[in-house]
């Protein structure tokens, strides 16, 4: 890259650095105008000094130099600002293009928007932005009759704290935009590119943090925590101090049926061994006539083979 845009670089982020630091002490003026023209009567609020608007009465008005509609009731909006001493009030504006944050915190979508704040309580005006209207608005405290605005999203709430937030975040990222393809030349689809992975990695880290706050929140049970039985809370103790007597009564009736069956196997058993003796009884019978048999045949047979050598003599 080119020595001469590293230069005009440097020098932007030496103009943003300054902006950053004088620009909240430049917020407390009145106004910005030129010597030869008359001071302005309507108090200019940023990021740093909204909270002015927390006290007191105030009509507030958020407009854009490039809204016609704007440039169409500004005249009125001077001329109403050099009339707020006799009302008892402050009139100021916020420029939605220079601040970002403050437009999200008020929420607001339309241009020109005004909003009346009395104390910290805020009320969208609706009515006419003619002069007349504008003081009738508040020496007959029409604003009474308005309905304020939520409490979750009033300016000072918390999910409004967060919405100027994003805001403020969306307007520095399209400076960064601006400054990547305007100043150092990068193309538009790079700059995306690099939008992407700091999108991803910043996820990433967001997830690991919120891993990490978890586990330390509530850890993972060890195994002998695990292991160890857990005490018995007291209604399944009363739950379990009742069964103990239906318990026993089922165990009593168990052992007396176990009796009975152990009983009657025991008669059993001994006709089993009654039938037993009278079948071993005819078996042996049998068996010492059975030798006597055989003991004839052999008999008559050497009878019959000696009558056979006999003959043969």
């Amino acid at each position: 890259m080119a020595p001469g845009r590293w230069r005009q670089g440097r020098r932007l982020l030496r103009a943003l650095l300054l902006v950053a630091l004088l620009g909240p002490a430049a917020c407390f003026s009145s106004s910005f105008y030129s010597p030869g023209e008359p001071r302005s009567s309507v108090r200019v609020l940023c990021g740093s000094n909204w909270s002015l608007v927390l006290q007191g009465q105030w009509m507030l008005e958020f407009y854009a130099p490039w809204c016609p509609a704007c440039q169409q009731i500004e005249a009125t909006w001077e001329s109403f600002a050099r009339e707020s001493e006799r009302l008892g009030i402050t009139v100021g504006k916020v420029d939605v293009t220079q601040e970002p944050g403050l437009s999200g915190r008020f929420f607001v979508t339309t241009l020109p928007t005004i909003y009346h704040a009395n104390d910290g309580v805020f009320r969208r005006y609706r009515g006419s932005r003619t002069l007349e209207d504008l003081q009738g608005y508040i020496l007959e405290r029409k604003w009474e009759a308005v309905e304020p605005v939520a409490g979750w999203k009033s300016p000072s709430s918390i999910m409004m704290h967060g919405m100027a937030g994003l805001f403020h975040f969306s307007g520095w990222i399209r400076q960064i935009h601006n400054y990547l393809t305007g100043t150092l030349g990068v193309h538009v689809w790079i700059s995306y590119a690099i939008f992407i992975l700091a999108t991803l990695l910043i996820g990433l880290l967001l997830g690991l943090v919120l891993v990490l706050i978890s586990d330390c929140l509530c850890p993972a049970k060890s195994k002998h925590s695990a292991e160890t039985p857990e005490a018995i809370p007291a209604e399944s103790a009363e739950s379990a101090a009742l069964e103990e007597p239906r318990q026993a009564a089922q165990l009593a009736e168990d052992l007396s049926d176990g009796d009975d069956a152990a009983n009657s196997s025991a008669e059993q058993s001994e006709e089993d061994l009654a039938l037993g003796k009278e079948s071993g009884g005819e078996e042996g019978e049998d068996s010492s006539e059975q030798p006597l048999a055989e003991s004839e045949t052999e008999s008559t047979v050497r009878q019959r083979k000696s009558q056979g050598a006999e003959k043969e003599l």
